[in-house]
């Protein structure tokens, strides 16, 4: 009689190592979350980029297995690049070139069994260009296909609807992030919101800027004032969290299923 412990949760840490080894296979995917521990105002918990990393990681993983993907939730990398807020207390953060060795190191362990696609679902800016340095690296490194792809799709309040106009600039603690916190975990967002905190000067030029401008610039976020805001939360509210949430989710799910039939020719 086979000794492996089995259990019907898609959490790669709940199973034993044999029945892991017997529940995957090549075509298993390994979907891990990646956040932040870092500072996001007077108002938001330290949390937060961990927080919607694995909210919707484990949301999407849920719904592709029901599908008859065979996907696996990893527990959550929290403590990444996050030096835009070394000033902040409470901010715990790594040098990129630690972060770096993490994950070639946890790709290697992922490599030891049969799995060999790995998915970084990734709540926090500043991981992304390190991220695709990683996917490179396990690729060529030990043959995984590897993947990194955001939490959700960027987008600052429009204005529309009596959302706040953030001019393309809310990307920290803003309406984006409160209202997802607010969806997620209301008992975590403080009562009284901060003030707008908008770079007008940068949302009026045409190549250097955040969200998809060209021209990136070297910042910390006390750069734009002590709060540690960039955007406006003012206008937060757990329904527009609700759909940022839920898109975030739909997007992760379509992006699972494309990795789940990728191939390179």
């Amino acid at each position: 009689m086979s000794t492996a412990f089995r259990s019907n949760s898609r959490a790669w840490a709940d199973l034993s190592g044999p029945s892991l080894v017997a529940a995957t296979s090549e075509r298993s995917i390994a979907v891990v979350p990646i956040g932040a521990i870092e500072h996001h105002g007077p108002h938001l918990p330290l949390r937060t980029d961990a927080l919607v990393a694995e909210s919707v990681a484990a949301a999407a993983v849920e719904r592709v297995a029901a599908n008859g993907i065979d996907a696996w939730l990893l527990p959550t990398i929290s403590y990444a690049k996050s030096d835009e807020h070394y000033w902040a207390p409470g901010t715990l953060w790594m040098e990129g070139t630690t972060l770096l060795e993490q994950l070639i190191e946890i790709g290697r362990s992922i490599a030891m069994t049969p799995v060999k696609t790995v998915v970084f679902v990734n709540g926090h800016g500043g991981n992304v260009m390190l991220l695709g340095w990683v996917n490179r690296e396990l690729h060529r490194r030990f043959g995984l296909r590897s993947f990194s792809m955001p939490s959700g799709i960027a987008a600052a309040g429009d204005g529309i609807d009596g959302r706040p106009d953030e001019l393309g600039q809310g990307i920290h603690a803003g309406f984006g992030e409160t209202s997802i916190v607010m969806h997620l975990a209301p008992h975590l967002v403080a009562p009284e919101l901060p003030p707008r905190n908008v770079p007008k000067k940068i949302a009026g030029l045409q190549h250097i800027g955040f969200n998809k401008k060209p021209v990136m610039f070297g910042w910390t976020s006390d750069d734009f004032g002590p709060s540690g805001v960039i955007g406006d939360p003012t206008g937060a509210n757990a329904e527009d969290g609700e759909r940022l949430f839920t898109a975030g989710v739909n997007f992760v799910s379509e992006a699972l299923a494309e990795i789940d039939g990728f191939e390179f020719a």
